[in-house]
């Protein structure tokens, strides 16, 4: 075969899409210096193991948690930053639908239980209400992402179940 022929085979690969971008250039490269081309298709790719899969979707649930200090950088990414990457991985990988309702369920119960304190500090109780929720505002985030580090649905307490 020459080299013109397995230049042609390799384009109708890559055209077909057996062969992808790279691996056509990889190929082209390969009989342009002398080089076989490769005797057929390029090996399908191999799907993730469950294992693989389950450790991304901790690493994915702990930044859900933690993407709720987006908040402290720009007031409004602590509400939105979580829901995209809720939105945008709970179909790819399991469990991550469960903590995003919870994190969504606490952002939603945090800004109801902020107004109220607000409120309240008109007849002062609402400053030290404040201050305990700020705490919780911390604290709650990173229990979850700990947890879900750890495989584990936390549901945050206090927080008001909007998603089931």
């Amino acid at each position: 075969m020459s080299v013109a022929d397995e230049l042609r085979k390799l384009q109708e690969l890559r055209e077909t899409g057996t062969l992808s971008e790279a691996e056509f250039e990889k190929a082209k490269a390969a009989v342009l210096s002398g080089g076989a081309a490769p005797a057929g298709p390029a090996p399908p790719c191999v799907p993730p193991s469950p294992a693989s899969l389950e450790r991304e979707a901790r690493l994915w649930a702990m930044f859900l948690h933690f993407s709720q200090f987006a908040g402290f950088a720009l007031p409004v990414a602590g509400l939105v930053v979580p829901i995209i990457l809720w939105q945008w991985k709970k179909n790819e990988l399991p469990g991550i639908d469960a903590h995003g309702k919870n994190v969504v369920n606490w952002i939603l119960s945090a800004l109801i239980y902020l107004v109220v304190c607000g409120l309240l500090s008109i007849v002062i109780i609402g400053l030290p209400l404040l201050a305990v929720l700020g705490v919780l505002a911390i604290a709650f985030p990173i229990i979850g992402g700990i947890k879900a580090n750890n495989g584990e649905v936390w549901k945050y307490p206090l927080s008001i179940q909007f998603f089931k």
